[in-house]
């Protein structure tokens, strides 16, 4: 009893505690935005994302448990298995709004590049943190693109721009956070904004048309332009207290399209108005910060890698989900974390937690 005392005396109950409060918000949202559609309990979405969550808090407990010293070990096995997913989801995976993304089990939808964000955070954590200082060359950064580099091309072939752009900044996190020389990061990021140009090019129509829609949403308000239309309708009806639980207008009558999904801060601002969004925000900053802290605190190198990475990861898709719903930001298909319904996400996103508090926990020990 006094080794388990020691061993849980850093864990972290307030994030723990801040993920399932944003959680509760998330099943809220999605009852409401998919409850016209009477189905019976045992179908609803709601009642599958409860079922996510059971499976979710099982690789939770298991990711606490297991000292991620030892799932390091793992990490660049696991990495392989996702590359093998990602290739597999390209030949044989379920085709959903023009995009190959999904196996389709039993009635479930599982994405691999989910869990390719959580890998790859793993693999180059590992890679970096076992170079030790000696990050400082060029060459040393030759296999960290590489690593970067296979799953950011398979997500983008999927195609998964959203996912795929998520990437660079997690790399580069990671990277600079492992002592990679800023000049040499700094080079790579213009070198790949001068190949902007050529990468317009390798997009899809409809990826354009979602990029010249985020200029102009009115150029196609039937069209492209239609859902983040009826977005920014929706979340600047809602005031500032909302129309209430379960009576949003733009919600109930269906003018939102995948509101359960990408566009479920919609429902949020049209029924609990800027005061319940505000609070939305408030708890992801809330949960970004102990991230980054718990990054900060620990001065054993592969952990502040794993905690930089996850932190930057979470708090981009918020900020990306958040900016495309109100129309600051291109549509790109990101989840919001605990909110959004899907089960690779929400079981994505628990594994992240759960190596957050993995580190924070074991912080001392390192």
């Amino acid at each position: 009893m006094i080794i388990d005392k020691r061993k849980y005396k850093d864990f972290d109950m307030i994030l723990i505690a801040l993920a399932f409060v944003v959680f509760i918000i998330g099943l809220l949202a999605i009852h409401s935005a998919t409850q016209a559609k009477n189905l019976t309990l045992h179908e609803g979405y709601a009642f599958r994302q409860l079922a996510w969550l059971g499976i979710g808090i099982l690789f939770l407990v298991i990711t606490i448990r297991t000292s991620y010293h030892k799932i390091l070990d793992i990490a660049y096995i696991l990495y392989i298995i996702n590359i093998l997913l990602l290739v597999l989801v390209l030949i044989m995976g379920h085709i959903r709004l023009g995009a190959q993304r999904w196996f389709s089990i039993g009635g479930f939808a599982f994405q691999p590049s989910e869990f390719m964000k959580i890998s790859f955070i793993l693999a180059l954590s590992s890679y970096v943190g076992q170079k030790k200082g000696a990050m400082e060359s060029f060459e040393s950064l030759i296999i960290p693109f590489i690593l970067f580099a296979v799953p950011f091309v398979l997500v983008l072939l999927q195609p998964d721009l959203g996912t795929a752009l998520l990437l660079v900044p997690v790399f580069f996190a990671i990277l600079l956070v492992g002592g990679a020389k800023p000049k040499y990061l700094i080079w790579a990021i213009l070198s790949g904004l001068a190949c902007t140009p050529v990468f317009w090019h390798f997009l899809r129509d409809y990826q354009k048309q979602r990029l010249l829609v985020f200029i102009n949403p009115n150029a196609d308000p039937l069209g492209a332009g239609y859902t983040i239309i009826q977005s920014k309708i929706a979340v600047g009806s809602g005031g500032l207290i909302g129309k209430g639980w379960l009576n949003g207008t733009q919600n109930q009558l269906n003018f939102i399209p995948e509101r359960h999904t990408d566009f479920i801060f919609s429902v949020i601002g049209e029924e609990w108005g800027f005061f319940g969004a505000l609070a939305l925000i408030l708890l992801y900053l809330f949960i970004v910060h102990r991230a980054f802290n718990i990054g900060n605190l620990t001065s054993d190198r592969y952990g502040k890698c794993i905690a930089t990475g996850i932190a930057v990861l979470l708090s981009l898709q918020v900020v990306i989900n958040i900016g495309m719903t109100i129309g600051l930001m291109p549509v790109v298909g990101i989840p919001l974390p605990l909110v959004s319904y899907g089960g690779s996400s929400l079981l994505a996103t628990l594994v992240a937690v759960g190596l957050l508090l993995n580190v924070g926990m074991r912080r001392s020990t390192f």
